[in-house]
Order: structure tokens, then sequence, then C-alpha cells
């Protein structure tokens, strides 16, 4: 039997435990997984909100939900609330799920956008369960598209410190070899430059075929040893530090993330069974750290449960985030602030991406495979970009130097043709997979004052108090549903996610 391919992964935390997890479960008798991490190091953790791709990845791994609800202290997750992004006092939710449903291939927005024009349409979110059920803390799963009400996806909170060590006890089981330590030492082979070596601080050396480098900021492997050059997107993302900290919660238990905007970036909510995550992340041109730190507490709505801690980084991507024999997963290949909770998504892409393509036990990687893994997360990480500073640049606000900085910034021209042509006639860039299609750049757009000049002409043709009807109909159902459902924190304990069960 051919050997299989020794790959060797430095660093835990979610991004190690992930591609563990990964290669262990899905390519049994392919790869012999060897991970080395080191308690002196720590992880970020900071990473609490999700996507709904990583139910696909939990259950593609044969996890179960309310297992992994349980150990980590989980909830469900309809969207996100941004607060105060186009204008001080405006909220909206991008959901997981549509606005109301096409009609002839004709996107339901631009219905809404002629009806509302008269005065005769409900706020957009009235025709999207995801949001009607979460501004009621409501919650239960209703994946039918097809359904009166169509349905919708859903994401999970959960505490970032208890996934990875949730995830080892998984891999572990599946023989992932895991060592103490801390990489001191890399050789590499003299002609190619691959790495084939590492050397530990007790004098260890791990050999191996295969180096996935989930070391975090530091990115020891892809920006250290093969020094591959950084893309700096600060100028046009000038957040490049954060502040976390816990705090115990109060009221109902939310099923979505808040992302409230703050004088010099947003601040974020996360509600977990046990406790609520808050985080300022903060353009440190515009507030010192002090300041930022006092403006997290005194916005927390209750005393911090320990004391904040800071982070420090740059907003970008390697130009490549496979080298050699090297590839670099979640920090270690890029990083996005978490405005849209994609940093573990990230890493899900690169890890099922490698999966994919994952080279032949016996043989050589090939060039072509290593190049489609770049290409496809390379594009995935500049679409994510686009749709992050759209966040900043569609605003109206004028009230603090941070603000008006990223409203009246130079944009890339990718983005700059997407709002153009959603101004024209409301139209949204197709694209044929990846992360936010068209109910996402919908929400954002309309949620921040991005103004339509037109619509889609064919979005004309159903008569006015038909169209009206219909809406109001829906809006009607939509509410009715939503109400029918049970609490949020009550459907937790039902399954027997919580953590005391």
């Amino acid at each position: 039997m051919t050997k299989p391919v020794e790959v060797v992964i430095v660093g835990g935390g979610t991004a190690g435990w992930m591609a563990a997890a990964a290669l262990a479960a899905l390519l049994p008798g392919r790869a012999s997984v060897h991970l080395i991490e080191s308690e002196e190091i720590g992880i970020v953790g900071v990473g609490e909100a999700t996507l709904p791709h990583l139910r696909a990845f939990n259950e593609r791994l044969g996890l179960d939900e309310s297992a992994f609800m349980a150990a980590t202290r989980a909830t469900y997750k309809l969207g996100i609330e941004f607060r105060d992004w186009g204008r001080i006092g405006d909220s909206y939710i991008h959901p997981f799920g549509t606005f109301g449903r096409d009609i002839d291939g004709i996107a339901f927005h631009q219905f809404w956008s002629r009806m509302a024009a008269q005065g005769r349409a409900a706020p957009l979110e009235a025709y999207s369960l995801p949001v009607v059920a979460a501004r009621m803390a409501k919650f239960a799963p209703h994946d039918d598209p097809d359904a009166a009400v169509p349905g919708f996806g859903y994401a999970y909170q959960f505490d970032a410190t208890l996934f990875g060590p949730y995830l080892r006890r998984f891999s572990e089981d599946r023989g992932v070899t895991r060592t103490e330590g801390r990489v001191v030492d890399v050789t590499q082979d003299a002609q190619s430059g691959d790495v084939t070596a590492l050397t530990l601080a007790d004098g260890t050396i791990v050999t191996g075929d295969l180096f996935i480098d989930c070391s975090g900021f530091r990115s020891l492997l892809l920006g250290g040893t093969m020094a591959e050059p950084f893309q700096d997107w600060s100028h046009w993302l000038p957040c490049d530090r954060a502040i976390a900290a816990p705090c115990g919660g109060v009221g109902p238990l939310a099923p979505y993330t808040t992302a409230a905007a703050m004088p010099a970036g947003w601040r974020w909510r996360i509600p977990l069974q046990h406790r609520v995550g808050n985080g300022y992340v903060y353009s440190s041109a515009h507030v010192d750290d002090g300041a930022a730190e006092d403006s997290l507490v005194q916005a927390m709505e209750s005393a911090p449960i320990v004391s904040p801690r800071k982070l420090r980084f740059r907003a970008g991507r390697r130009a490549r985030s496979w080298v050699g024999n090297v590839l670099g997963v979640g920090l270690a290949g890029g990083f996005l602030e978490p405005l849209e909770s994609t940093s573990i998504y990230l890493v899900q892409l690169a890890v099922q991406t490698l999966i994919e393509l994952f080279p032949t036990p016996g043989e050589p990687v090939v060039s072509v495979d290593r190049d489609a893994f770049n290409r496809k997360v390379d594009l995935e990480y500049d679409r994510i970009r686009d749709f992050l500073i759209l966040h900043y640049h569609a605003t109206t606000r004028d009230d603090s130097p941070f603000w008006d900085h990223v409203r009246t910034m130079t944009i890339p021209d990718t983005l700059a043709a997407k709002m153009e042509l959603f101004r024209r006639r409301g139209r949204i860039v197709q694209y044929g997979e990846g992360l936010f299609l068209e109910p996402s750049w919908v929400a954002v757009y309309l949620g921040q004052r991005v103004a339509q000049q037109g619509i889609d002409q064919r979005a004309m043709a159903i008569p006015a108090d038909q169209l009206a009807a219909a809406m109001d109909r829906l809006a009607r159902e939509t509410q009715a549903f939503a109400q029918s459902m049970p609490d949020h924190a009550a459907y937790i304990a039902r399954r027997g996610a919580s953590m005391a069960a």
C-alpha cells in the first residue's frame, strides 16, 4: 500500500484543529496528520460568530449539532445586525436568507423598490423571516425555500476557546498525533526550497511532505520561511486594532450578532449561552488604545468578566496561500476583520479546497493543483474585501474624522463597478459560487441607503394593486410564522444543546 502523505500542521486553535479534523475524517489512509502547538503561545480565540457554511462542515465530519453546541456553549445565529452604519439611529439585519421571493427570475427587491417609491411597501425586513424572527428573539429551523414563507439558513455563535479543544478530541480519536512544542528552526530542501523538517525547542525533529501553517499572525512558515509577501489593504480597511472582553448577558438571548458603528470603527456583541462576547475594532490613527477600551467598557451591558484583551493586525492577505509545500490557513494566510464573521469561513474554504486538490500519495505536488487552490482562495479574499469596504464607504456619516475618511476614500475599481451597477437599476453582480450572493449585497445596499435610481423594467409588468396585495399578504404571513416559533433560549434547551444538558 502506498504510504500516506505526511501532513504537518503548525499551530492549533480553530484553524489548526479544523484542518486536522477534516483531513483525518475525510482522507483516512491518504493523509497522516501531525499537529504541533505550544501552550506558551496561545491562540487569538475571538472568532465567535460564524456563517451557515460551518453547519455543512460539521455535518460532513459527522458532528452531532446538539453535542457540539453544548460543548462550545453555542447559540443559533440568523444574521448580523448593523447599527448606526448608514446614519446614526439606523438598524438593519443582514440575514441568512432571502427577502421575499423572486418572480419569473426578477429579484424581489426590484418589486419592493417600485412599491416603496409609492409608499405602498413595508420596510424591507418585513419580508424576511430570519430578520423578523431575530427581532423577536425566536428560532426554529425552516429550510424549505418553496414554502409560503421562504426558508433560511442559520449559523452558530460559540466560545472560540472551546471549539479547538472539541475538534482536538475528535481528531485524536481518528489518529491525529499532537506534539506540544515550539518551532525554533525550519529545514528546507537546497534545490526546491520546500520545507523538509521542523526542529522544536526540545530538539525534536518533525519531518513531513506537506506543511500547513496555522501559526496565526506570525505566519511562521508561509510569511517567514517561504517569504511570501503580504498585500496590505489597510488603505481601504483602516481598522488595525481590537479590544475584546466578555460580560454577563442581559435580556432575551438574541439569535444574531450585532455590529454597532463607533466613532473610530465598530463594536461587536455576540450572545452565547454563558456570556456575551464584546469587542471594539478600531483605527489607531483615529483613537488611542485607552480611549477605545473606555468606550467599549462603557457600551457593554455589564462589567467585564475578565480584563480586556488587545490585538493588533493589518487587513490583507499573502500574495499566494500555497507556496511550494507550505499552505497558510487562517491568520497565517491573511486577515479580514470579523465584520461579516468570515474568519472561520476562510479557514473552512482553504481546508475544503485542499481536500479537493489533495496530492496523490507517493507523488509530488502538481503545480496546476497549487495554482487552482491559490486562484480560488485569493478570489474569495478579494470579493470579501470589497463587501467589507462597502459597509464603510456606503455611509452618510460625517460626525468623526474616521467616518469622513472611509466615506470619501477611493475604493477598488471592482467595488466601484458593483456599486454603479446597483445604483443604475438595482442590479447585483452575479457569482456562480462563493460567499455573499445577491441577498447579502441587497441587505447592505438598501440597509445603508445606497440610492437605487431605477428598477428592472420587467418589474413594472404586474399591476400595482395586485403587487401591493401580494406583498402585504407575504408580510403578514411572515410575521405570523415568526410569532409561532419558540423563543431562542427555549429551543436550545429543548434540543438538549445547552451546557446544562
